[in-house]
Parts: structure tokens; sequence; C-alpha cells
């Protein structure tokens, strides 16, 4: 037998009205906020990613799947929304129109990395974009947005983790010294920060290696060293955050994963997924448009995983609407009576009734038991005797309630019966 690929996960139908309701209120999030709905290639040329989220991250030298294609050209699954979102930014010229440009996206993205709890292989994930807007106010709603979504969903226990990882001026200064407080560790370090050391050294703090986490305990960090500039900014967040009533905690450690982050990093965390996990992560990606060929153009936004975000939901024990059930179930014996089940299904699915019928030759009492299992309102019996005198049988499957309706009338009875006059 043929399994799935690790690390992948069939939604089923019993589930599917989850991820259903779920991206239904983004939707409804994002219009209210006013962000239009942009949709990316699956695949995009390799250079795209390593330009964009950079050579020295994880994603580029160890997560992507890449291959060539036929023609030789090298082609790599999205594993992040960003980067395709700024192809398409410029490559369409949305840069001219009025700005600032704010998008969302809700897309599957591809990792090979180690499968944990909410993040495989495949995964999704639901992220939105800015394009055009530099002030610090334009990053408070964009955290604003990512803090909505999950008290929509009566989420509780975040913690909201803001930092400033400065400008390409501030890093220069700092990643020298850096890399004078490096230099007497690095040989202690793992192989990936010492790898990291000489390409960007800045990384070695978002190490998850506990024996190099207990070398870099007094390591320098990156607040003690932003310019005024960035300054500016970061007290301007934290002030529009606190007018927003948003709490944050102060972290100097957020760096994020993708170098293309500058000024605001945030992190929003929960402990309700095993351990202590990151439900969102964005922030300000001011230099990335340009550095993809388009024009100067500052940028900010974040990506959350709808699957740790449906996984918090359920550590939290938060019930999401199931689906109301069918509205009528038309129930027939003979072949007559079927035609006449064929007619009415048709009526009603055009007049915006959801209903079904029996296609596998069921008894009259394993029709019944098959539309209580559909979670059905009203089931209709047509028979040959029914069919003969013009009439039907009309069951409301809550109260027991029987009623025997002409056929010419039988349309407007179940639309009062189901409040759709």
């Amino acid at each position: 037998m043929i399994k799935a690929p690790r690390g992948t996960k069939d939604v089923l139908p019993h589930e599917a009205y989850k991820w259903q309701y779920v991206e239904k209120i983004l939707r409804e999030i994002c219009e209210k906020f006013q962000y239009k709905e942009i949709r990316t290639p699956t695949f995009e040329h390799t250079e795209l990613f390593e330009r964009g989220v950079g050579e020295t991250t994880d994603i580029v030298q160890k997560e992507m799947y890449t291959f060539l294609d036929r023609g030789g050209r090298s082609i790599t699954l999205k594993p992040e929304g960003t980067a395709p979102a700024v192809r398409a930014l410029i490559e369409n010229n949305l840069f001219s129109e009025i700005l600032p440009v704010k998008v969302y996206y809700i897309t599957p993205v591809f990792r090979y990395e180690k499968p944990q709890a909410g993040r495989l292989r495949e995964h999704h994930q639901f992220g939105v974009e800015v394009f055009g807007a530099k002030d610090a106010s334009m990053d408070a709603e964009v955290i604003s947005l990512a803090m909505t979504v999950f008290r929509t969903f009566g989420i509780k226990d975040l913690e909201l983790r803001i930092n400033s990882i400065g400008c390409p001026k501030c890093r220069r200064e700092y990643n020298i010294k850096l890399r004078e407080y490096l230099e007497a560790k690095v040989e202690r370090l793992c192989e990936t920060c010492k790898d990291r050391f000489g390409k960007n050294p800045m990384r070695i703090i978002d190490c998850k290696n506990e024996d190099c986490k207990k070398e870099l305990v007094d390591i320098p960090l990156i607040l003690d060293y932003i310019c005024e500039e960035c300054r500016e900014h970061f007290e301007k967040l934290k002030s529009n955050l606190e007018a927003l009533g948003l709490e944050y905690i102060m972290d100097p450690r957020i760096v994020r994963g993708l170098d293309y982050y500058n000024k605001t990093a945030f992190e929003i965390v929960s402990y309700d997924i095993g351990s202590q996990s990151t439900v969102c992560g964005g922030g300000r990606y001011d230099g990335l448009v340009e550095e993809c060929g388009g024009p100067s153009i500052p940028g900010v936004g974040f990506g959350m995983g709808i699957e740790r975000l449906l996984l918090t939901m359920e550590n939290q024990g938060i019930i999401l609407p199931e689906p109301q059930g069918l509205e009528v179930f038309v129930a027939s014996i003979g072949e007559r009576a079927d035609i006449e089940a064929v007619k009415l299904l048709f009526k009603l699915r055009n007049s915006g009734i959801s209903a079904d019928k029996d296609y596998i030759g069921r008894s009259l009492k394993g029709q019944m038991r098959y539309a209580d299992k559909l979670n059905t309102k009203l089931v209709v019996i047509l028979g040959e005797d029914e069919i003969r005198e013009g009439k039907a049988v009309v069951k409301d499957m809550k109260s027991g309630e029987q009623n025997t309706i002409d056929l010419v009338d039988l349309m407007d009875f179940l639309m009062g019966k189901l409040g759709r006059r």
C-alpha cells in the first residue's frame, strides 16, 4: 500500500470543516483591516529564495525542496510566503498603485525538516505583507492583526515578544563586537554556529543547541547597539502597542531565522503545544524589495502556521462550530418515485437548500437511518402510492412530526419549514 510521504497529512472530510471555518475567519479579519488576498505559485525559481531569504539561513542551506525541471532550471517548492509576495509585487508593478499595498495569503509551504507538533514538511501558512509604509505604526497594525486572530478564536495564554534588530548601519558595528566576543568561544560551538560565525554571526544568537546556549549566556545583544533612527522606531512601536492595549515583553534574543529582517522583529509564543512554541513570527524587511530587483520600498509582515493554530485551539479546548447538517433528504421507494426524487433534488438545490438522496439501493428503513447520520432536518418520503396520489410525506427528524403534502405544494411547504420564505 502506498502511504502519504513522511511529514505530510491528509485533511479528511470529518475535519475539513475546521480548516474551512478558520480560513473564513482569517479572510473576514483581513477584510476588516483592508488586506487583499494574493496567490502566488507553489514553486518559484530557486534564486528568489537564495536572494530573498538568505543563503546563510537554515531554510536555504538545509530545508528547501529544490530540483531541476525538464528545462534544466533550478526550481524550489515555496518554503515561505514573503519572498514570493515580493516577487509578485515587483513583477506586476503593484508598487505603482496606491501605497501601502496590503496583502494576505493562505498557502502551503514546504520545508525538509524533522516533523514536529504542528509543523510538517508540507504545512500551511497564513501571512500578511505590507509594502510602502515605513512608520512604526504600521508594524503595530500588523502585530494587532495577528493578535486579533488569536483573540477572535478565543486563544489565551500567549506572549507577544518584541525586539529591534537594527539596520545594516547598526549591524556593521554590532557584528564587529559580536565577532570579538565569539572568537574565544567559536571552537566550543556547534558546527552550524561555526559556519554562521564567518557568514552571519548574529544568527548564532538563535541557536537551539543547549551547549551553545550555555556558552553564550553573556553574548552582546543588538539592542545595546542600535542607531538613533532604529531606537526611535522601536520606541514608537512600543508606544503604539501600548495605545492598542497590547501587552508585550522585550526579548533582545529574538533575531528571527530569515536574513531579510531589520528593525522590528516579533514572535507570539504559546505554551500549549508541548513546550514553548512560536505560533506567529514576523517583522520589518525594508531592504527586501530592493534585494529582489525592485525599487527601495519598505515592508513588514508575519507568518502564522495554520496547523499550529489548530493545535493550540485543540489543546485549549476550543470547539469550532460544526456543519449544520443536511436540510432535506429525499427517501424514495420504486423507480417512479426515484425519478421524482431526482427532480425534487434539482429544485431544492437550485433554491439554495442542501439536499441529498440514496444512491446505493437502501431500504426505506436504511434510508431513514442514513438521513439521521447526516443530521438531516427534514425527510421527504416518496413511494409508489404517494406518487400515484400526487402526495409526499414530510418528516421532521427532530420532533418526529409527519405531514402529508400535495406534490404541487411541496416546495412551498419545505421552504416554510426551513424558514426560507
